[in-house]
């Protein structure tokens, strides 16, 4: 996994002492709600970051000046990999959303995926009500393709019964993303 810069942020591998800043935004409730994971402790959070760190498809969203974890981003080949689909998501500290942040790191994973692991299409799937996610999604350009009526859920209520969602499906292929570049 290499190293990505932008003019702000650098995207690299985690590491085991990620986890503070890993705390500072998966502890929260609001942050997860359309995660498949509720959210974590500080304990978790050490283990989070030590997992993440033996993975080479979560990428710590840092900032430049300082290497400060300000959220992630999940890129990984989707089978069959004869396909070269890559799916992205991503989770970010309310603290630094409304920067620009999340669209500066996903547009360089975007032209990381194409240019230098010659994906053919990546795609990325969100909830309807997480309007900030889906907005994203199209700022970078990514089509909505799909509406997906209650094919998932994340959550169990508490007597264990599935709480299904929808899911907006979007997608972007190479010739796409190579126009508008």
């Amino acid at each position: 996994m290499p190293t990505l810069e932008t003019e702000r942020l650098t995207l690299r591998k985690f590491s085991a002492e990620d986890w503070k800043d890993l705390y500072e935004y998966l502890s929260q409730d609001k942050v997860v709600q359309y995660e498949p994971y509720d959210a974590f402790s500080e304990e978790e959070c050490h283990e989070e970051a030590k997992k993440r760190a033996k993975q080479d498809f979560f990428w710590a969203v840092c900032l430049k000046e300082n290497q400060k974890v300000i959220g992630n981003l999940y890129f990984q080949q989707q089978e069959p990999k004869e396909f070269l689909t890559w799916e992205i998501s991503y989770v970010f500290n309310p603290l630094y959303c409304g920067k620009g942040y999340a669209t500066e790191s996903c547009r360089e994973i975007l032209n990381y995926g194409f240019d230098k692991l010659g994906a053919h299409r990546i795609v990325a799937r969100c909830n309807p009500p997480n309007t900030s996610s889906w907005k994203l999604l199209e700022r970078i350009h990514m089509r909505r393709e799909g509406y997906l009526l209650k094919n998932k859920y994340l959550k169990v209520n508490g007597r264990g019964k599935p709480i299904w969602s929808d899911t907006y499906e979007y997608g972007i292929l190479r010739d796409e993303w190579l126009r508008i570049k």
